[in-house]
């Protein structure tokens, strides 16, 4: 794409920062989220995650937006969707992290590459009931890959890395 084209410089535009809200990890399939601040580490992943010693870095650290966790919980009828019945490492609020898909991000005081949306799974359909899986399509989240180790807590912020 032209870095000069009208639609580059939107792409390319400010965005007002967000911030942590939760984190979370999965310390084993279908156990419970532990709620917890992360360290991250390019070559582990999240400290006690499932996740940490696999090989495909793209999915190191998956994240949501709360607004989006609002948006699920509407579709399905409920005042509230937690953060650990989706299964997702990092709840933020105030950024919209579809924006940021391909780029580079600072979370506290690591930086990750946004990889791609989260797509749902289908125990989605278990976990949050009839029309849960279509509830989160498209309000899923954002996989990243760790490039730069550091610490996350809740209420860092989380903005594009420059």
């Amino acid at each position: 794409m032209n870095p000069l084209s009208p639609l580059s410089r939107l792409l390319a535009a400010p965005m007002r920062p967000g911030r942590v809200c939760w984190i979370g990890v999965r310390p084993a399939r279908r156990e419970p989220l532990v709620a917890q601040a992360a360290a991250l580490d390019p070559e582990t992943g999240l400290a006690g995650d499932r996740y940490s010693s696999r090989t495909n870095r793209a999915r190191q650290v998956t994240l949501i937006g709360a607004e989006d966790l609002a948006a699920i919980a509407s579709y399905l009828g409920r005042e509230t969707v937690g953060p650990e019945l989706l299964r997702r490492n990092v709840v933020v609020s105030g950024i919209n992290l579809l924006a940021l898909k391909g780029q580079r991000i600072r979370l506290g005081s690591a930086v990750l590459e946004v990889t791609g949306e989260c797509q749902p799974c289908s125990r989605m359909e278990v976990i949050l009931g009839i029309g849960g899986y279509n509830a989160v399509r498209g309000h899923g989240g954002i996989t990243a890959r760790i490039l730069a180790g550091g610490e996350a807590r809740v209420g860092d912020r989380v903005a594009r890395a420059e």
